[in-house]
C-alpha cells in the first residue's frame, strides 16, 4: 500500500526544525496585525539603503552584513554568506554539496546564471544502479561532483572584488575551537586559502590556484583514494574535469515584471509556465488567499509540474522544447484545461513540441516507493550599487570525505533510472534539481530576489511570493509569513516518490478555507506553519532594500 505525499508532508521529517504552534493567529489576515504575532525574533526582517541579506543561520547573515559593511559588493557577500552556511547550516548545505546562483550585475545591467550542480561521476551509469535496486538516497553513491566551491569562487572572479580569504575569513571563524569534522574542514579551509596566498598572479588568477587546489590538486587525490576505499564512485578525473557553466537564465514577462530562473536542469521553468497560465486570470480581483485564487494557483501548479516531471533535464543532454514549453500559444492551450470549478485528480502533461494540450501517452509513471521531502537552505543579497544574488545552496544525508572535512550531499538522487527519459542518469549529466533561486525586474532592474528550502514545494512556495508581491502589493515582512498552501500533485523529484494526486496542505490559518475547497474536489490537509522555508528582498525605485525571512522557518535577515 503506497503511502501518500500528502501524509509525508504533514509528518515532516527530522531534517526540518519542529514547527511551533501560534494559537493567535488569524486565518488569512495580512495586516498589521498579522505581523505584529510574528515578531518574536527581531532578525527576521530589516530594512536599509546600503545594503541586506537573508539566509538561515544567524551566523551566516551576520557573515554577509560584515562583508557588505567592509565595502564588498553583492557577489562578496553572497559567497561569503554561503560559505558560512556551509557551517551554520551544515546538514541542510554542505561544502561539498550545490548551489544555483541568480546574479544581477548592476554594471553590465544583465542577470547571469552560475550552473552550481556538480555530475554524475564517470562511473554512475544506468546499469551500475540498476543492477543495485536503484540509487540510494543517502550515503557514499549518491554523492555528485561538489559544485559549490567552484560556484562561489566563479562568483567572486566574475563579479565579486575581494580575495577567498577575506570570503571565507567568517566561516573560519564559526570553525574556531572545533573538534571532528569541522576542525577537518577548518584545516581544509587553511590549505585553501594558503594555496591563493602563494599562487602568482592577479586576483582571478589566485581564484582559480583555489580552485585547482581543490579540484585538480591535493584535495582531489584525497578525496580520490579516501572514495576508491570506502567503494565509492568519485574519482579525481570527476572533480578535474568540473567547471561552472555560465547561463542566461529563462525569463517570461508577467504584469509589467520580468521573472528570472535558471534552466531545465533545475525545476524552475515551471514556475515560468505557471505564470503565463496565470495571467489569463484576474487574481487581484479574486483577493489574496481567496479560495478561487488558490484554486486556479493550485490548478496552474499541477499543469506546469506534469510537464516538468516528463521533459525536464540537462540540456546538454537532452533536447528540452524550452522555447515552446514557455510560450505563450503552449499556455492558452494548457490553461484551458483548467476547471475554476473541480480541482484535476490526474497528471497531465501537454506535447509542446507537437502543439497540443496534452501529451499522447502520458508519460508519468510509479517511481521506487514515497519519499520525505528534504531541505535546503536560502541565501538573498542586495548592495547599495544595485548589485542582486538570489542563491539556493543545498546538499545533505552524504558522507563525510575522510579527514578534509568536506560533507558531500546526495544529488544523485535526483535522477531516475527509466531509460529514455530526459532526467535518466548518465556519467557527467547534471540532475534535474529542485533548488531554483528567482529575481524579478521591473523596467529592467531589480525589484525582488527570493530563496526558497523546501525540496519540490520550492517554486509553489516562491510562486506565491511573487504574486503577493506582484499582484498583492504585500512587502516581504507580510508577504515570507501569509499562510501559505502546497500540493503533492507531481512525481518526487527525490528517488521519484509517486504523486499525491489531488492532493492539498493547507497552513492552519487558512483552515477556513478547508470545506469551499473541499467541495472543488481538493484533498485537504491542514498543517502548522512553516509550510517550508522562504527569504525575500525587495528594492524599490527609491533603492530602499526590504529583506525579510519567515520567522517561523528559522530564516534570518538583517540591512542597514
Amino acid at each position: 500500500m503506497k503511502t501518500s505525499l500528502l501524509l509525508a508532508l504533514l509528518l515532516l521529517p527530522q531534517c526540518f526544525d519542529s514547527p511551533v504552534r501560534d494559537p493567535l493567529a488569524k486565518g488569512g489576515t495580512t495586516g498589521p496585525e498579522h505581523l505584529r504575532l510574528r515578531t518574536q525574533d527581531p532578525d527576521w526582517r530589516a530594512e536599509g539603503m546600503q545594503g541586506a541579506v537573508a539566509a538561515g543561520g544567524a551566523g551566516s547573515v551576520a557573515a554577509g552584513l560584515e562583508t557588505l559593511k567592509a565595502g564588498g559588493n553583492a557577489a562578496d557577500a553572497a559567497v561569503a554568506t554561503l560559505l558560512a552556511l556551509t557551517i551554520t547550516d551544515y546538514d541542510q548545505f554542505c561544502f561539498g554539496g550545490e548551489v544555483p546562483i541568480l546574479i544581477y550585475d548592476a554594471k553590465r545591467k544583465t542577470v547571469e546564471v552560475l550552473s552550481g550542480m556538480g555530475a554524475a561521476p564517470k562511473l554512475a551509469t544506468r546499469e551500475y544502479f540498476e543492477g543495485r535496486g536503484g540509487i540510494p538516497g543517502r550515503g557514499l553513491l549518491c554523492a555528485a561532483v561538489p559544485a559549490a566551491l567552484d560556484a562561489c569562487l566563479t562568483a567572486l572572479d566574475r563579479h565579486g572584488t575581494i580575495s577567498f580569504a577575506d570570503a571565507v575569513k567568517p566561516a573560519r571563524k564559526l570553525l574556531d575551537g572545533q573538534t571532528g569534522w569541522r576542525a577537518d574542514l577548518a584545516h581544509t579551509l587553511g590549505r585553501l586559502v594558503e594555496a591563493e596566498t602563494a599562487a602568482a598572479g592577479d586576483r582571478s588568477a589566485r581564484l582559480r590556484a583555489v580552485a585547482d587546489f581543490f579540484y585538480r590538486g591535493p584535495i582531489a587525490t584525497e578525496i580520490d583514494a579516501w572514495s576508491r576505499e570506502g567503494g565509492g564512485l568519485l574519482r579525481a578525473g570527476d572533480l578535474a574535469a568540473h567547471r561552472t557553466r555560465i547561463e542566461a537564465p529563462l525569463t517570461v514577462e508577467y504584469r509589467g515584471h520580468t521573472i528570472a530562473k535558471c534552466g531545465p536542469w533545475t525545476q524552475g521553468p515551471w514556475l515560468l509556465q505557471a505564470l503565463r497560465l496565470l495571467e489569463g486570470f484576474d487574481l487581484k480581483a479574486l483577493g489574496h488567499n481567496s479560495p478561487e485564487a488558490i484554486h486556479l494557483m493550485l490548478e496552474a501548479m499541477k499543469l506546469a509540474m506534469a510537464d516538468r516531471d516528463v521533459h525536464y533535464g540537462d540540456p546538454e543532454f537532452v533536447k528540452v522544447p524550452v522555447g515552446e514549453l514557455l510560450s505563450k500559444e503552449y499556455a492558452d492551450l494548457r490553461r484551458a484545461l483548467i476547471d475554476p470549478k473541480a480541482a484535476s485528480l490526474v497528471q497531465r502533461p501537454g506535447d509542446p513540441a507537437g502543439g497540443k494540450a496534452l501529451l499522447g501517452e502520458a508519460a508519468t509513471r510509479s517511481g521506487l516507493g514515497p519519499a520525505a521531502p528534504n531541505d535546503t537552505t536560502t541565501c538573498v543579497v542586495a548592495d547599495r550599487w544595485g548589485n542582486v544574488v538570489a542563491a539556493t545552496p543545498s546538499g545533505w544525508s552524504g558522507v563525510v570525505a575522510g579527514r578534509t572535512g568536506v560533507w558531500l550531499g546526495s544529488r544523485l538522487q535526483s535522477f531516475n533510472t527509466w531509460k529514455g527519459h530526459p532526467n535518466c542518469i548518465e556519467p557527467g549529466k547534471r540532475p534535474r534539481i529542485t533548488l531554483t533561486p528567482t529575481l524579478v525586474l521591473k523596467d529592467g532592474r531589480p525589484a525582488l530576489a527570493v530563496s526558497v528550502a523546501g525540496g519540490d514545494a520550492q517554486d509553489q512556495v516562491s510562486l506565491q511570493i511573487l504574486l503577493n508581491h506582484i499582484d498583492f502589493a504585500l512587502e516581504p515582512a507580510e508577504s515570507v509569513t501569509a499562510p501559505r498552501f502546497l500540493t503533492g500533485h507531481y512525481t518526487g523529484s527525490f528517488l521519484q516518490s509517486p504523486p499525491s494526486l489531488g492532493s492539498l496542505v493547507l497552513q492552519e490559518e487558512l483552515g477556513g478555507l478547508a470545506a469551499v475547497l473541499k467541495e472543488r474536489g481538493h484533498r485537504v490537509g491542514l498543517r502548522p506553519a512553516p509550510l517550508w522555508h522562504p527569504v525575500a528582498i525587495s528594492i524599490g525605485p527609491d533603492g530602499r532594500l526590504r529583506v525579510a525571512g519567515d520567522p517561523k522557518a528559522r530564516r534570518h535577515a538583517s540591512a542597514y
